[in-house]
């Protein structure tokens, strides 16, 4: 049976995101098991609050280096709000700028936009091929929560990502493919029918 691991490092909807994944039939643990966690057919990386908390929390757990052995290998990982946030180079928050895992080019940074933050359902423009949103209709909507996004669309572009956008202002990556590497801005979990939608695509490249 397929597997995937909700990682446990002290951050994010654990519970949520063990129950949205699941009812897409797989097998779900919540763990901070780094063995079983890089074992698994694929691995969840949630994240809510601080950047800087979280990276504290991955760093703590030493699974940096084991999420970018399991992308270079190939091996499916999901980023999920400031867990797709993490994955950047750095993020900057108040003045003080922290470094990411960097597995995907540039840095997150406050949007400009003049509500803040970012709260509540909002569409998507898929990138053309998007596995993730492959069968959702154009108007699809996710429900987001953030005040910090990667606005740096060209960085993406030039490592070869396909970039799904939203827009609050200005565009921001909202999904974003790369390889093995996957990563969503909204909540799946807190997205109903959209978010299942788009995480039995995920699971179905298990």
């Amino acid at each position: 049976m397929t597997t995937v691991v909700v990682l446990d490092y002290g951050s994010g909807n654990l519970r949520s995101a063990e129950r949205a994944v699941a009812r897409t039939g797989v097998e779900v643990a919540v763990t901070d098991d780094l063995a079983v966690a890089a074992a698994a057919d694929g691995l969840v990386v949630p994240g809510v609050g601080a950047y800087a908390a979280c990276m504290a929390g991955v760093e703590q757990l030493g699974a940096g280096p084991m999420i970018a052995e399991r992308v270079a290998a190939g091996r499916p990982v999901l980023g999920i709000c400031v867990g797709m946030q993490i994955l950047f180079e750095t993020g900057v928050e108040h003045g003080v700028e922290t470094k990411g895992l960097g597995l995907l080019p540039g840095a997150v940074t406050r949007l400009t936009a003049e509500r803040i933050p970012h709260m509540g359902w909002n569409t998507v423009a898929p990138a053309e091929g998007s596995v993730l949103l492959e069968g959702l209709p154009d108007e699809a909507r996710f429900y987001f929560v953030h005040s910090y996004g990667a606005s740096d669309l060209h960085a993406l572009h030039r490592a070869g990502a396909k970039v799904t956008t939203a827009t609050h202002d200005e565009p921001f990556a909202a999904v974003v493919e790369m390889g093995a590497l996957s990563a969503a801005q909204f909540h799946p979990e807190k997205s109903a029918d959209t978010g299942f939608a788009l995480l039995r695509n995920w699971v179905a490249g298990l």
